[in-house]
């Protein structure tokens, strides 16, 4: 009961598409424009990586050709325009990212103040990603890839770690964050098992009903349900912490503990509910001027 009041505090499932949408932004930008990096120094083709990835035919392989085409002519150059929407987008997400940890923590925010670390996160990130990206293209045998998937958790682990630790500007010590980073990589790991097997058909699914713009779709899909997990493991991991706190201390919960949480759960979700029932109140109606 403590972690779903957890997860409704922070506003979990909105915290997780906030997260999804920024990253989305931010993570398609770089993408291209390490595409066409990479490809300037040699053969390498973003949209290939993707479909061997997870195996992609038909219509989903085309859509995610048609979505990263723009690799195969771009340069390596870009305009000012595109590099402050870059640099936008991406201190979009890390501070998307930050409020995560605020919240869950129960720190005040520091928003812009702590943009040196966030940029220090993105570079993290990045080296994660190429690291369980070459992880995967050495171990990725078998349809599951549950080698590379073992070999990636505790890196994954590590990244939840210093995350946590430098987007909330080490104001969490790392010890509090080991049970998130731990149950974080094992639930990562279990979504990137089922991943391999389910994002094939969402592609192609969304790529017959919408075209190249289905790709989109997949991915925003994909994202949402990445960042559910983080955002799920992150309320679960402080819980967990506060658990353990309790029991090397000696303290016991009170016997009506659990009435207690499951009151102001139904407390929180009536309150919620009439703020949105007013809301919708207030709107005009079709016919009003």
């Amino acid at each position: 009961m403590r972690v779903v009041n957890r997860f409704q505090r922070v506003v979990g499932f909105d915290r997780s598409m906030a997260l999804a949408s920024s990253a989305l932004t931010a993570l398609i930008p770089l993408a291209l424009l390490a595409g066409a990096l990479f490809g300037h120094f040699g053969h390498w083709d973003l949209a290939d990586r993707v479909i061997n990835r997870y195996g992609l035919t038909g219509g989903g392989a085309e859509a995610v050709r048609q979505l990263f085409s723009p690799v195969a002519d771009a340069g390596t150059s870009v305009g000012i325009l595109g590099a402050v929407f870059l640099v936008i987008s991406v201190l979009s997400f890390t501070r998307a990212a930050q409020r995560l940890f605020e919240q869950t923590w129960e720190l005040k925010p520091l928003s812009v103040k702590n943009t040196p670390n966030g940029v220090r996160w993105v570079l993290g990130l990045g080296a994660y990603l190429v690291a369980t990206g070459w992880v995967r293209s050495l171990l990725g045998r078998g349809r599951l890839e549950l080698l590379a998937t073992l070999c990636t958790a505790p890196l994954t682990a590590v990244l939840l770690v210093g995350s946590g630790w430098m987007l909330s500007a080490k104001r969490i010590p790392w010890r509090d964050l080991v049970p998130f980073a731990v149950i974080g990589a094992v639930l990562l790991g279990v979504y990137s098992v089922g991943a391999v097997v389910y994002l094939p058909h969402l592609f192609s699914s969304y790529a017959t009903r919408y075209g190249s713009v289905g790709a989109v779709f997949a991915m925003i899909s994909a994202l949402f349900s990445i960042m559910l997990v983080v955002v799920g493991s992150a309320a679960l991991g402080r819980e967990v912490r506060e658990e353990l706190v309790r029991i090397a201390h000696g303290r016991r919960p009170p016997d009506d503990e659990v009435r207690r949480e499951w009151d102001h759960l139904v407390a929180q979700m009536r309150s919620r509910w009439r703020s949105a029932r007013d809301r919708r109140a207030d709107q005009p109606g079709p016919g009003s001027s």
